[in-house]
């Protein structure tokens, strides 16, 4: 090949490997083809296995209306011909030839010459490249070169969409699912291009989607296997109840048993399989219509018996997923979505393939997006007419600023995402140079920024990013991680890493931390309204065991090290602050005689989360060493906001006028009695309030890892003779938007534009 035609070869190669999906690699293929190799015609048939037949798929040439609707049964025309035998057809005038087929629909009759290429991928054909001229003449042996170095490359493309299994490659462009664009809240900001993988909740009918695959015999075998396992797990229950149920009750099993016969469910499971969706999707459509019918029935006795299919089909489900780890199979676009994802589902993945996260239930505080936000992962929630269960494998922009998903973007839209992702990349670098540097405003104010822990990647990033101390260590997180309360010596190992890390700085860690919106996978709390019930200090003080041997742990990790603080949760009043003291007191005197050590009596703090603690700093000063904010909380109660709940979530701002007055009053307050103050939510993370934070006096600012540079920056570019002159103009504001916009108005007017959300937003 001549070194242009290489050029060529390597421009339509990178093209290729740079788009997002088959049908845009197909389209960039024949355009660039016809383009390179002067032809009037360039096209691409795909083998349908499963109908078997060649499908014309994309074509630069003939008529566009026949793309998805002519196709060529596995030996018919020239290019069965060229599939058939798995080698090039090289024809000066294709119409003399015995095989040629003529369709009127393509536009086809006025080209003579033919040059066919088979498209092959580990010895099977997957499809056939074809180029037209009108003028009659051989195709040069160059010309065949050319086209068999591409067919090579875009085998491997096609194979791809093949293995992934979640693609129909044979869908109609036209009738692919059409451009949408989603509006949620913003957990997380940043941006992502990607594909979607579902994560579904386990034996959950409901939640699973439909998805199309090529292997329908793997399929079959998967079921039979999970067919097998429940009816011996059904026989072991009838026998493991013959001396405790009379017949009559055991006669449900007799029943599941019946409908396990191969001619009865698992037939009708296995004719949707065929039909080509795989085996999890079939017994949701089986069992769902098994349950429609009685539910219409009128015999109360047979309706009753829809639970019972339920339980079947969950049964059913849950055999299936024991061997399939495909909705955890994620590669370095992969977008997770699902109805509502957990912290702990969200960690046992490996988050470091996580492009970005997207729930349609939710809110922007939520713990898994506080998580999240600490990963740096871009996180949209709450986009509530998110058709899930139709999305898996497809395209997806996340825009986590804005809180957009756009679904099958068009090209003009992803290549102006790409130019942003650029720009972040850039803001990234040049945030860079603020891991060395002192958080000293230029009037020469230090401010201590800290890290809020709870993975320990945090930890690591809170390290590499010059944090001074842990601000808030996330004890829940271990907990959360593990299928049973952790024991004393596990927790104290956990401990130990986090203390360690940070030697010779301070490391505040909150007791176990649960309820609400971080519920522990073994001691789900159900309550109706869980915001206000059962959680923080109140459910560990209800059970002093597992507060005293985390206690303990805690303890006993900080041996030699000495920089362990410790911070009390959801505190409401003082009695519960004294019975904490006595749990408190009670086991460091019995670590100490147990170890034959002196452990340094750790500070103990409270979090100022609930508003009554508020009116009560006075007598909270006579009993505790220091305060911490827990913005996200107080906040919420502030407000009288779920921040779990997506409808209201707008209500929630960190700049509304009572939440910064209220602030700044505790502060005040806080430092008459002579105590620290510090914030840990999330308030603190971002640089527009960070600043009036600074103005308020708070003694530390902690925060995700993910923030710490583009605080620094914030505080090491505005005086604090400014920060105060803003906090004292917004403070006299009545709206949170427009305290919002005054702030992003002075950043981008002092070199700092870079900081704000909203520069760096899209608007379609």
């Amino acid at each position: 090949m001549s070194n242009m035609q290489l050029d060529t070869l390597r421009r339509i190669v990178q093209e290729i490997n740079t788009s997002v999906s088959l049908h845009e690699s197909l389209e960039i293929m024949v355009t660039q083809v016809s383009e390179a190799m002067q032809v009037d015609v360039c096209s691409i048939y795909l083998l349908d296995e499963r109908n078997q037949r060649y499908l014309l798929m994309a074509t630069n040439g003939l008529n566009p209306e026949s793309v998805g609707n002519v196709s060529l049964q596995l030996g018919e025309g020239l290019v069965g011909l060229v599939g058939q035998r798995e080698e090039i057809v090289n024809l000066d005038d294709a119409t003399k030839h015995e095989r040629f087929a003529y369709f009127p629909e393509t536009g086809e009759e006025i080209y003579n010459s033919f040059l066919g290429v088979p498209v092959m991928y580990r010895r099977k054909v997957m499809g056939v490249m074809v180029v037209q001229n009108k003028k009659t003449q051989f195709f040069s042996e160059a010309a065949e070169s050319f086209l068999v170095t591409l067919c090579a490359q875009l085998s491997g493309v096609i194979a791809h969409a093949h293995a992934v299994g979640n693609i129909d490659v044979f869908r109609k462009p036209n009738n692919a699912a059409s451009y949408k664009t989603f509006q949620g809240a913003s957990g997380a900001g940043g941006i992502a291009l990607g594909r979607a993988i579902i994560l579904y909740p386990l034996a959950d009918l409901a939640a699973v989607p439909d998805r199309e695959v090529d292997d329908i015999s793997e399929e079959l075998d998967l079921l039979d296997q999970a067919i097998e396992a429940v009816r011996k797990e059904i026989q072991s229950l009838d026998e493991k109840m013959l001396d405790s149920l009379m017949s009559e009750e055991r006669a449900l099993f007799s029943v599941f048993l019946r409908m396990l016969d191969e001619n009865a469910l698992p037939a009708e499971i296995k004719e949707h399989i065929r039909d080509g969706n795989w085996a999890q999707g079939s017994v949701k459509r089986v069992i769902d219509r098994h349950i429609a019918l009685f539910a219409q029935m009128e015999d109360d006795y047979l309706r009753e018996r829809v639970s019972d299919l339920k339980d079947l089909g969950r049964r059913i489900l849950a055999a299936l997923q024991e061997s399939d780890s495909s909705h955890k199979e994620l590669s370095s676009d992969s977008i997770l979505i699902g109805e509502e994802i957990s912290t702990a589902a969200l960690v046992e993945l490996p988050v470091g393939k996580i492009a970005a996260i997207v729930t349609s239930e939710g809110a922007a505080n939520s713990h898994m997006v506080i998580v999240a936000r600490a990963l740096g992962i871009p996180t949209v929630v709450g986009v509530t007419e998110l058709p899930i269960n139709s999305l898996d494998d497809v395209e997806l922009i996340v825009d986590a600023y804005q809180g957009r998903v756009f679904v099958n973007p068009p090209r003009r839209l992803r290549q102006r995402y790409k130019e942003i992702q650029k720009e972040e990349e850039q803001i990234a670098k040049d945030l860079k140079q603020y891991e060395t540097k002192d958080a000293i405003t230029p009037d020469g104010v230090a401010v201590k920024l800290y890290v809020n822990t709870g993975l320990m990647i945090d930890v690591v990033r809170g390290v590499q990013r010059g944090a001074k101390g842990v601000g808030l260590y996330r004890s829940e997180i271990p907990f959360m991680l593990r299928e049973r309360f952790p024991g004393e010596e596990e927790q104290r190992a956990i401990y130990r890493q986090q203390l360690s890390h940070f030697a010779n700085k301070p490391v505040v860690m909150r007791t176990l931390d649960i309820g609400a919106d971080k519920d522990l996978p073994y001691f789900a709390i159900e309550e109706e309204n869980s915001a206000l019930g059962w959680r923080g200090i109140r459910f560990t003080l209800d059970h002093p065991e597992i507060f005293s041997s985390q206690i303990r742990a805690m303890l006993k990790a900080s041996i030699g090290l000495n920089n362990l603080h410790i911070l009390l949760p959801m505190v409401t009043s003082v009695s519960e602050v004294e019975e904490a003291l006595y749990l408190l007191e009670r086991d460091w005197i019995a670590v100490q005689e147990e170890e034959e050590v002196k452990i340094t009596k750790p500070k103990i703090g409270i979090m100022v989360e609930v508003p009554s603690v508020l009116l009560q700093i006075e007598e909270f000063s006579e009993l505790v060493d220091f305060f911490s904010v827990g913005s996200n909380d107080l906040i919420q109660y502030l407000l009288a906001v779920d921040r779990n709940n997506p409808r209201v979530s707008s209500v929630y701002s960190h700049f509304h006028p009572s939440v910064l007055r209220t602030l700044q009053r505790l502060v005040k307050e806080c430092h008459k009695y002579n105590k620290p103050i510090s914030i840990c939510g999330e308030m603190a993370g971002d640089p527009l309030s960070a600043i009036l934070l600074m103005a308020m006096g708070f003694n530390t600012l902690s925060m995700s890892s993910s923030n710490i540079l583009r605080v620094r920056k914030a505080i090491c570019h505005i005086s604090m003779t400014d920060a105060q002159a803003l906090l004292e103009k917004v403070v006299k504001m009545n709206n949170p938007l427009t305290v919002q916009s005054w702030m992003e108005y002075h950043f981008k007017t002092h070199g700092l534009a870079d900081m704000v959300k909203s520069s760096r937003m899209l608007t379609v």
